[in-house]
């Protein structure tokens, strides 16, 4: 590691006894520029949230913890293509509505570059959800300490608390100093790589709810005592935060503390950084991390003065975070199948052959639970609709294949994505670009992680001009593929 132990301890334990709150100068921040791009917060239905996470369905679950979570979190994509992540809290939270959409209209006026921001939410019943920007690319976390290929750089590491140290400051400016529960789970990675504070974490998880969850040796020592969260709570959150950046693991406060006091630095530091980070670099960051941690509240720094202590210290600035990260870039991604490039030329007879080859085995899974009766009374009629619209569509008789699956879909007693794809394709050869979209999505509530649907989409939103939009459910499609066929060839 190279750090000088002495060095460092004579610098931070100084810093535990003789601590005044870090000014720093008044600085403008060219990087913390609202974004003019996303749409102004709203109030969603939930029948319009249920239709994007194709009815909250357990695959679309994004949350750490899955389903065990009280407030699960899901992804999810909206009619204009937009996706998002949704938090659904527990139906015990919030019992006040109007004081629940008070709060995330206040936290959706918010709009910076280091959050993942609120964009709206849905109140209906005892209902409540938050709906913000969809963050592709796990968490800090999942990053930090649960890593498969290779350790995150020291200079990420370095990129990461001077972005949530702005965020931090944003959010100051804009009166919203108080973050409940601040923790590496709060933190996630955009489609460039670049980390993002969660709004989530700007609201409690319930009118009376703690504002704390995770251990208590992680708490800050003032909340334990009151049971109230302040502006210097969060600094201390941000304390652990650097802690966990600088070890690679989750040291409670007061063990790294007494790790510092006894000269015992190579505890703390995360041996895959060795030899990425200089004597001062390592100095510096410690001592910051020991003066966010000051058992007085008083004696933190603010976000101001984080901001200005870690602007110096940043490595590779030139370098893009998804490179820093090693993770693919939303610009390029892996070579597209046959289905994927027929539908990025839109090439409608290479899709036709497609899901002509692969008839019906993608619907294997899908629940149809029938009475007898529906069996006994209807079932035929139903399959009769489907076996016609089959010959129609191998046939390519277009209006003929719509009819029938059509009757197949009014008739009520099964679903089948299939049925939706080949209809979908249907239209889109019939010039009619939007019912196809329709139905595209349509397939995707279904089977929310069937690729195919994506595709189409893509394919529909192309002759409807929506190019931007198309690319996206490209990428998508061809990530869903990707993962399928990885999932397939470990069996």
């Amino acid at each position: 590691m190279g750090l000088q132990c002495s060095k460092l301890t004579m610098c931070c334990w100084s810093s535990q006894f003789n601590a005044s709150v870090l000014e720093a100068p008044d600085v403008d921040n060219d990087e913390m520029n609202e974004v003019d791009c996303l749409p102004v917060f709203r109030e969603f239905t939930l029948e319009q949230l249920k239709n994007a996470t194709s009815g909250f369905a357990v695959e679309n679950i994004v949350s750490e913890h899955g389903e065990k979570a009280p407030n699960v979190v899901y992804k999810g994509k909206l009619e204009n293509q937009r996706r998002i992540a949704v938090k659904r809290f527990n139906r015990m939270a919030w019992p006040d509505a109007r004081q629940f959409l008070e709060e995330a209209r206040s936290v959706g006026l918010l709009r910076n570059n280091r959050l993942t921001n609120l964009l709206g939410c849905c109140c209906e019943g005892d209902e409540r959800l938050l709906v913000a920007e969809y963050m592709p690319n796990e968490t800090l976390a999942k990053h930090l300490f649960h890593w498969e290929t290779h350790p995150m750089k020291w200079a990420m590491r370095l990129r990461v608390v001077l972005h949530l140290a702005q965020a931090l400051e944003y959010c100051t400016i804009k009166g919203r100093a108080l973050y409940h529960d601040l923790n590496a789970y709060r933190i996630l990675f955009d489609e460039d790589g670049n980390p993002r504070l969660s709004t989530f974490g700007l609201m409690k998880n319930s009118r009376d709810g703690k504002s704390y969850s995770t251990n208590l040796a992680f708490t800050p020592p003032e909340y334990l005592r009151t049971g109230r969260v302040t502006p210097e709570s969060v600094i201390y959150s941000f304390g652990t935060l650097l802690l966990d950046l600088l070890s690679g693991k989750h040291i409670p406060p007061s063990h790294a503390l007494d790790l510092i006091r006894d000269r015992n630095l190579q505890m703390l530091t995360d041996s895959c950084l060795e030899g990425q980070f200089s004597d001062d670099d390592g100095t510096e960051l410690v001592r910051l991390a020991s003066r966010c941690l000051q058992y007085e509240p008083r004696e933190r720094p603010n976000p101001k003065s984080l901001v200005a202590a870690l602007t110096p210290l940043q490595k590779e600035t030139e370098a893009p975070s998804h490179v820093l990260m090693g993770i693919p870039h939303s610009a390029s991604f892996s070579p597209l199948s046959p289905l994927g490039e027929a539908c990025s030329r839109r090439d409608l007879t290479a899709i036709h052959e497609v899901l002509e080859k692969i008839s019906y085995k993608d619907d294997e899974g899908v629940t149809n639970e029938l009475s007898f009766q529906m069996w006994t009374d209807q079932m035929q009629e139903t399959l009769n609709s489907k076996k016609k619209g089959d010959v129609a569509f191998r046939q390519k008789d277009l209006r003929g294949a719509i009819e029938c699956y059509t009757q197949f879909i009014d008739g009520g007693t099964m679903v089948s994505p299939t049925v939706y794809a080949r209809r979908s394709l249907c239209y889109l050869m019939n010039e009619m670009a939007q019912e196809a979209l329709n139905d595209a999505m349509q397939a995707q509530v279904i089977s929310p992680v069937w690729h195919i649907a994506s595709y189409l989409q893509a394919a529909s939103l192309a002759v409807l001009g929506m190019e931007n939009e198309a690319q996206v459910a490209l990428k998508e499609g061809a990530t869903l593929e990707a993962k399928k066929n990885a999932t397939a060839g470990h069996k």
